[in-house]
């Protein structure tokens, strides 16, 4: 653990008033966004250490609450998660690779139906989370310019700027989380007044055209290199081969080019490489694992403990009243909320005779499909991808708080070679099919160990690339935006139990592509609608 991530567990102690602002023109009476305020921006923004620790506080958006550890939400929200789990459920619930067993509990029925509306308090927690997290970048980006830092050495000032690029990076992120769920949404930045405006709505191609400019603008600001945690080039060129995969949908037209360029960026340098051990990308210490993961958001169970994140995966994939044992995983106690839905678990074939290092499943005492209902305990698998346990197989952290010290790989290599890979079958240009399919072998040689499970040029097609992203990227909060992307997720062309909220699942309204933005803010700001709601 180093001096970063002690900023974020400690976050508490450096709280800023950026948070204060409203985020969009949004309704208070649902979703107070008036954080605890420790100290004044005078004194957080008097030294180059408050700079920093207003900076953590921006990073920390995505895996704390507030700033008390465990608790002091910054806003109210139905569940009282962090952003990253609040992802999840929009992300992961309504695809083929979850079942969540707490439906009732969480509410998630609707999520995991595809029957939700613009009242949908899942929906609204991402949404006010994303804003929220948007509104405290655009907080401390209004004290970096270059009349709010005169008073700093040239030194400090240039490591105040370098700050700034990186909060302008965390606030792309949350932006492309709009565009990609949302496919519209409210534009504040530091040039929105905070009271009395009601921001006008960028749709998805204006969304699209400002987060690549954004990511092209901030690419010469940041270094090549950083702090794990922290955002570097090699960040937004992932980000970029991410929407640039993605452009048609968001536009009508095809970045397949684009996508092959930034992969490439990252690719052809040879900075990058696959780790070796595939689950020591998931295990408490996936900190190490610098050479493939190219952005994790930390995680820290006694310093900044939280009921998402890492936590989440981990506890939250052990069975809470069957025989799984919690300590294989370095945790006390499981939970038992996420199973992985049936037909995620037949992408590895025959489980129990499957040699892909990544079909990481708990079958004992469980079906592999839920003929009686999604939450019912005694069906699907459970991922044992996720674990709080050290490279050595000891539990991380105290024992006491079981928490989990497992961080989130927001970009890693793997997903930037099936990226390239798929832009490659879309026709993009930049990279040959023949390299296209050595990128793909090479991520299946790490997972069977030799080249036993190569695939053959006339298996590489789009089909099969969907099915990789998901033996490789499951929970990582990607799944819904690739169904989408191959037009799987509503339409009968892939159809899993209880899609559409029947058995055997059914095609739903394209509408379910995209989410609706929450009914609240429709009646605070005159500009936005749901027309397809």
């Amino acid at each position: 653990m180093n001096q970063y991530i002690n900023k974020i567990g400690n976050i508490a102690k450096v709280m800023t008033v950026a948070g204060a602002m409203m985020v969009s023109a949004s309704c208070t009476d649902d979703l107070n966004q008036t954080p605890h305020i420790g100290v004044t921006s005078d004194v957080v923004y008097s030294s180059v250490d408050g700079y920093r620790s207003a900076l953590a506080k921006i990073y920390g958006t995505y895996t704390l609450v507030g700033q008390d550890k465990g608790g002091g939400a910054d806003i109210s929200s139905n569940s009282g998660y962090d952003l990253l789990r609040c992802l999840f459920h929009l992300q992961e619930g309504p695809t083929d690779e979850c079942a969540y067993r707490w439906m009732s509990g969480d509410n998630l029925y609707a999520m995991a139906y595809m029957q939700w509306d613009a009242t949908d308090p899942n929906i609204s927690d991402v949404y006010y989370r994303l804003y929220y997290s948007i509104a405290v970048a655009n907080e401390f980006l209004r004290h970096t310019d270059d009349s709010s830092i005169s008073g700093f050495s040239s030194e400090q000032q240039a490591e105040i700027k370098r700050f700034a690029a990186e909060a302008r990076f965390v606030r792309i992120l949350d932006y492309w989380f709009v565009l990609d769920l949302f496919g519209k949404g409210p534009y504040v930045d530091t040039n929105t007044p905070t009271t009395a405006y009601t921001p006008e709505v960028y749709d998805s191609k204006t969304l699209f055209e400002y987060i690549e400019n954004e990511l092209k603008a901030i690419e010469p600001l940041l270094d090549e290199t950083s702090e794990y945690g922290r955002a570097n080039r090699a960040c937004v060129w992932a980000l970029a081969s991410r929407l640039y995969l993605n452009g048609e949908v968001y536009t009508g037209k095809s970045y397949a080019d684009e996508c092959i360029a930034y992969s490439q960026k990252i690719i052809s340098p040879g900075n990058y490489s696959l780790e070796p051990d595939f689950k020591k990308l998931f295990n408490a210490e996936n900190d190490k694992r610098t050479n493939e993961i190219i952005y994790g958001i930390y995680a820290d169970g006694e310093n900044a403990m939280t009921w998402g994140s890492g936590t989440n995966l981990v506890h939250g994939s052990c069975g809470s009243d069957n025989s799984q044992d919690p300590t294989k995983y370095g945790i006390k106690s499981g939970w038992g909320n996420y199973r992985v839905r049936g037909e995620y678990a037949a992408l590895f074939g025959d489980v129990a005779s499957s040699t892909d290092s990544r079909c990481l499943l708990w079958t004992d005492g469980q079906t592999q499909y839920f003929d009686t209902s999604l939450d019912d305990g005694a069906c699907g698998y459970h991922s044992e991808k996720w674990t709080n346990l050290t490279d050595n197989g000891e539990m991380s952290g105290d024992p006491a708080v079981d928490g989990a010290d497992t961080d989130f790989p927001m970009f890693r290599l793997a997903e930037v070679y099936l990226n390239a890979a798929e832009a490659v079958l879309r026709g993009g240009s930049g990279m040959t099919r023949s390299e296209a399919l050595d990128l793909v072998n090479d991520i299946r040689k790490r997972a069977y160990g030799d080249d036993s499970g190569n695939i053959t040029d006339a298996q590489f097609n789009l089909d099969f690339i969907l099915d990789e992203r998901g033996r490789e990227m499951l929970y990582e909060n990607i799944r819904r935006t690739d169904l989408i992307r191959h037009d799987k997720f509503t339409t009968d062309r892939y159809i899993w139990q209880w899609k559409g909220g029947v058995v055997g699942g059914r095609a739903v309204d394209s509408r379910y592509n995209r989410y609706p933005i929450p009914a609240s803010d429709i009646a605070a700001n005159p500009n936005l609608s749901n027309p397809e709601y």
